[in-house]
């Protein structure tokens, strides 16, 4: 089959793209902007990549079917095409992704407000290192395992990011909901993606949609220290497994420590110790990441018995790019940028960098990106998460020409906040400025050690490997 991606160069899509292609089918695509490093990953696998989206090219290069991004809606010259003339028939991503590489297999759906990225690049990390040949979608760009996505072997199990956000402009159902889950992993919820639900009820009610379509013989394993998770009731059609520091939860964290030597913690399953973990990742947010995924992949090889799987890998796991990646290394500043852009996944990072670098001054850069981020809908939260640092730098707010100044992120009102709390807080009008000011400020100040944590969904205008070269240069 001849496949069109629309949107291409996007995570989600690009590594789509390539199983498509590893399953053998033609695969081309377009994109606004064709950019690394998706770009050439798929030039390298022999995909073509056009730039722009042009009508009378699609026409001309007929593919069998259309795949549209969920990034892309209507005004898009190619979808008013494709709507106008019924030429060529189109999809979504999650629906191709049922049809073509789901279907049939033993799926773990990983999902959550936060973690999912590392939580399904660490799933498919144990199956590998338990000698299967796992399939594996993940959302970002891990270090282990060391591509974003792998077809695997069709008797082996599959590993998929389940996003809750929405399929395509033609298909407001959730992404996971195509994804046909054997274990469907429920890692926290909360109150996120105002562009697409009411509030929170409206999100519970997507995941207990979820949750409704685990079969009876597969797994639902949930947070069980997550009160959100808990407000979904019994879920009687399917077997449920609850993991978290609760003494009620199937498998339990204990003993979790963490200092500037790493992180410690232990696992038990149902009384009964599985394993002693030490690890790199920061933070209780990742033990449980990794408690999740240890738990599903134990589930899905041994279920009569998870814990026949081993964890010892855990200690070699090196995590996602932009997931606490550290970019710069040095006795008197660290540099590290992070994904981050809810309020629960900043505080528990700031708290967790503030264990593991005692003595260190702490500051936060934040950019309001998000389509949630960038209002106020969250703002509070922002708020009290940001007081976790010592200094806080806030980045210009992504497209603020688009909303009312009433419904916008107000940095303004953030840094009067901050002040009265005694945290130092920057704003600045353009994410240029923001860099020179804090340039400034690492390079004139070196009496205490630091460490600058850069919290995007995005690029951030590029400032962060800018700003990483100015103090190496000027350090």
């Amino acid at each position: 089959m001849k496949l069109y991606f629309m949107g291409i160069c996007g995570t989600a899509m690009g590594n789509a793209a390539l199983l498509a292609r590893a399953a053998g089918h033609e695969v081309l695509g377009s994109d606004a902007g064709v950019y690394p490093p998706m770009s050439t990953v798929l030039a390298g696998a022999g995909i073509a990549v056009h730039e722009g989206y042009d009508p009378s090219r699609l026409a001309r290069l007929a593919p069998d079917l259309v795949v549209i991004g969920n990034a892309l809606s209507r005004g898009n010259p190619e979808i008013e095409w494709l709507l106008d003339t019924r030429a060529l028939p189109f999809t979504s991503l999650p629906a191709l992704l049922h049809d073509q590489v789901l279907a049939g297999r033993r799926n773990l759906v990983i999902c959550g407000t936060h973690g999912k990225t590392t939580t399904t690049a660490l799933a498919a990390f144990l199956l590998r290192e338990a000698g299967r040949d796992p399939g594996f979608l993940i959302g970002g760009v891990p270090i282990d395992p060391p591509v974003g996505s792998h077809l695997g072997a069709a008797g082996d199990p599959f590993v998929i990011e389940g996003d809750e956000y929405d399929s395509a402009f033609f298909d407001k159902r959730s992404k996971f909901i195509h994804y046909a889950p054997h274990i469907a992993v429920l890692n926290n919820l909360e109150f996120d993606h105002a562009d697409i639900f009411r509030d929170l009820q409206d999100v519970q009610r997507t995941f207990s949609h979820l949750a409704r379509i685990v079969p009876r013989n597969g797994w639902i394993v949930m947070n069980g220290d997550d009160g959100n998770l808990q407000a979904l009731g019994a879920m009687p059609w399917t077997q449920v497994v609850r993991v978290g520091t609760g003494e009620a939860n199937d498998v339990r964290i204990t003993d979790f420590t963490e200092s500037a030597a790493g992180v410690e913690f232990r696992l038990a399953w149902r009384g009964q110790p599985w394993a002693r973990v030490s690890w790199a990742l920061s933070g209780l947010y990742n033990a449980r990441n990794a408690a999740m995924a240890a738990t599903a992949a134990g589930l899905v090889l041994h279920p009569e018995d998870p814990t026949r799987l081993s964890l010892s890998a855990l200690a070699r796991f090196r995590g996602v790019r932009r997931r606490q990646e550290l970019l710069y290394d040095s006795a008197q500043l660290k540099v590290v940028e992070d994904f981050g852009h809810h309020p629960t996944a900043l505080a528990e990072t700031l708290q967790a960098f503030r264990q593991r670098h005692p003595g260190h001054t702490l500051t936060a850069v934040f950019e309001p990106r998000s389509n949630t981020a960038r209002t106020k809908v969250l703002q509070a939260g922002f708020m009290r998460a940001l007081a976790q640092a010592d200094e806080v730098y806030l980045g210009a707010v992504n497209r603020a020409e688009k909303l009312a100044a009433g419904d916008r992120f107000d940095t303004a009102a953030v840094v009067q906040l901050l002040d009265t709390q005694g945290i130092e807080a920057h704003a600045a009008d353009t994410n240029a400025a923001l860099l020179e000011e804090l340039t400034l400020a690492t390079l004139q100040d070196r009496a205490k050690p630091r460490v600058v944590i850069f919290f995007s969904n995005g690029s951030f205008d590029g400032i962060i490997p800018r700003y990483v070269a100015a103090v190496a240069a000027g350090g």
